[in-house]
């Protein structure tokens, strides 16, 4: 009975200590697992501030691309307020050169400046 005893308490030990080892190596792959864990968490982290920083920068950009979009509707009601400007002027001109032509005299009725002109002595 002592032999058998002997014989349990032994294999008692060995199996305790092999659970230890197991245990031992469950700890290891858990400090593994949690470092893993931390590595990922410090890379979600690093990609969320990577985010952030982008969604910035498009913000940015949309807010100049809308600055462009006013600036190019200025210039154009600028360009139109001009070209219709010029048909004015031009208008005026015409109108203008026939009043003008009204007041053109030739032969001894012009002054003096006009018959030179009109002879052509440039005087």
């Amino acid at each position: 009975a002592a032999q058998q005893i002997k014989s349990l308490i032994g294999e008692s030990v060995e199996k305790v200590n092999r659970g230890s080892q197991l245990a031992d190596e469950a700890g290891e792959t858990m400090g593994k697992i949690v470092q893993s864990i931390e590595r990922a968490a410090c890379i979600m982290g690093e990609i969320s501030v990577a985010s952030q920083e982008q969604s910035k920068g498009i913000a940015q950009v949309n807010q100049a691309v809308v600055q462009l979009d006013a600036m190019t509707q200025q210039n154009a009601a600028l360009v139109e307020q001009a070209s219709s400007a010029a048909e004015n002027m031009r208008q005026q001109a015409v109108r203008l050169g026939h009043l003008v032509n009204v007041f053109r005299v030739v032969g001894r009725f012009a002054p003096p400046v006009a018959r030179a002109a009109i002879a052509g002595d440039g005087a």
